[in-house]
């Protein structure tokens, strides 16, 4: 007979175990099929199994937490990105609703490999929206990669043949690739051609990009070369265009900035003088 603990009991209308929370059985009969016999194993009552699922649900969701911070740290490899949120959008820029709808939308954009490309002037807020985009679809559990390429040259340039092959390959493994400021790397004939495969590589995995650059439209339609033409093909075919043409907030940073470095000055300054005419004063 199995031993009775301390949450437990025999109900006398069954003679089985039972628990004292929730009444329900722990022990259970089953009848041989050929000779007839019974035995009682244990079972799980309902509160045991309600406490089991808290439990896995519970392990599931830190599973689920640790697997978030390693995608960022993987994914946002730039720290300042962490901010780039929708928490931390000032309401100012309009464009931002089409940055919500795309992650409202996300299954949708990934199931038809719908990407963005985000044009406009410096400091228009195209590279804090592609952010904003990262870090609400890496919060649920999507594996997301924001970069540029003077970065990703960079390591290429020290990778060859089949390390050089595994690395490419490694950026199809995220089901958003960000491609950040296009244009701003050298044009050397070696980029040109790493900057395509890496595009065509994208392009041919059948998932999202989202493209931000200072770029004009018409020059991305009307491109100087071949070479060039080739990367802005593949990235017009499956990026919607969207134009940044408000107020460039860098420059309202900029000078929120120096204010605050003025005031902070003038007040250490004032506080500074102060001392000084106390101490003199003593």
């Amino acid at each position: 007979m199995s031993e009775i603990r301390e949450d437990e009991y025999i109900d006398p209308t069954d003679g089985l175990i039972h628990c004292r929370k929730c009444g329900g059985p722990r022990q259970v009969v089953i009848t041989h099929p050929f000779n007839r016999s019974t035995f009682k194993p244990r079972c799980v009552c309902p509160c045991q199994q309600e406490k089991e699922q808290r439990r896995k649900e519970a392990e599931e969701r830190r599973q689920r937490m640790d697997r978030i911070r390693r995608r960022k740290a993987q994914g946002l490899q730039d720290r300042y990105l962490y901010g780039y949120t929708f928490a931390n959008d000032n309401g100012q820029n309009p464009v931002m609703a089409k940055a919500h709808a795309y992650v409202d939308h996300w299954k949708e954009a990934f199931k038809r490999n719908i990407g963005l490309l985000l044009f406009g002037d410096v400091g228009t807020g195209k590279s804090f929206l592609a952010g904003c985009i990262a870090n609400a679809l890496l919060d649920l559990d999507v594996p997301v990669l924001m970069t540029n390429f003077p970065s990703v040259l960079a390591r290429l340039a020290g990778t060859f043949g089949e390390a050089r092959t595994e690395f490419l390959d490694s950026l199809g493994n995220y089901d958003l690739l960000i491609i950040d400021d296009l244009g701003v790397e050298r044009n050397t004939e070696y980029a040109l051609e790493q900057m395509f495969s890496i595009i065509d590589s994208r392009y041919r995995s059948g998932k999202p990009l989202i493209v931000t650059t200072n770029l004009k439209l018409d020059e991305l339609k009307n491109p100087p070369d071949l070479a060039h033409a080739r990367i802005y093909d593949r990235i017009l075919e499956r990026c919607a265009p969207i134009l940044f043409a408000g107020k460039n907030f860098r420059e309202d940073n900029a000078a929120s900035n120096k204010a605050a470095a003025r005031q902070i000055i003038t007040s250490s300054t004032a506080s500074y003088q102060r001392a000084v005419t106390e101490k003199g004063e003593l």
